[in-house]
């Protein structure tokens, strides 16, 4: 089994999609109106209309309702990412160093998921955290 994207159900497709574009830095394919794909390298993140919803099970996804997810993308330096970001989005989180050896940064979409772009830190900083 090979997990294929994770889809988020949006109230505003162009909003939402814009965003995604901005951080990955990847255009998004449009295969319908109400359907877009981000496809990285890693993975791909889908985004559909509420209209979407209603052709699996009405009422299954709400838009603006997460508060369980967060997407991760692993990034070359997210200290350069901070700085491209920072005025374009809203940060939940400046970068900082996590005990599991991510140094990470978060950030919000449109609609309040939470997105978070981290750099793996080197052994020594991992060390260095640890003795804090």
């Amino acid at each position: 089994m090979k997990l294929a994207s994770t889809r988020l159900i949006a109230s505003d497709m162009t909003q939402m999609v814009a965003f995604y574009e901005l951080v990955t830095g990847v255009k998004a394919d449009w295969p319908a109106p109400v359907f877009a794909e981000i496809v990285t390298p890693g993975a791909v993140l889908a985004i559909g209309s509420l209209e979407t919803v209603a052709l699996f099970s009405a009422g299954s996804a709400e838009p603006r309702a997460n508060r369980t997810a967060i997407l991760e993308f692993m990034v070359s330096d997210v200290d350069a990412e901070f700085a491209r970001l920072k005025d374009q989005v809203e940060v939940v989180h400046e970068p900082k160093d996590l005990p599991w050896g991510n140094r990470t940064m978060q950030i919000s979409d449109p609609e309040g998921t939470r997105v978070a772009l981290y750099t793996r830190v080197t052994d020594a900083a991992k060390k260095r955290f640890a003795g804090r």
